[in-house]
């Protein structure tokens, strides 16, 4: 999301944490200005993808980055935002989008399960 009263980084908002852009917290853009920071986007790759821990989309609910409301797979629920949700394709396609940029050296988490 994007706070129009903020000034640089803290224009940038992540929309699963509130937490504003920064070179620490690199973010990937969806659909209409949405938001996802680094950290969440390992947290969510890690459960969505390695642990298959996501919940099933409701038909009232929507991924935020791709604002889609059938999705296959698993969606990622924000632990602070009610609304938000992430679904498995937009996870991996923002984790292909953050790995690409080296000006961060962001890397997909490892699979735990595999350690």
């Amino acid at each position: 999301m994007h706070n129009p009263e903020a000034e640089g980084g803290a224009y940038f908002v992540c929309d699963f944490c509130s937490k504003s852009w920064s070179d620490e917290r690199p973010m990937v853009e969806g659909h209409r200005g949405s938001l996802i920071c680094s950290q969440c986007l390992s947290i969510a790759y890690t459960e969505v993808v390695h642990l298959r821990t996501g919940s099933a989309i409701n038909p009232d609910e929507m991924c935020i980055m791709c604002r889609e409301t059938e999705r296959p797979g698993f969606l990622w629920r924000s632990p602070v935002k009610d609304d938000g949700l992430i679904c498995t394709r937009c996870v991996k396609q923002s984790a292909g989008v953050l790995v690409k940029d080296p000006e961060y050296g962001w890397s997909k988490p490892s699979d735990p399960s595999a350690e």
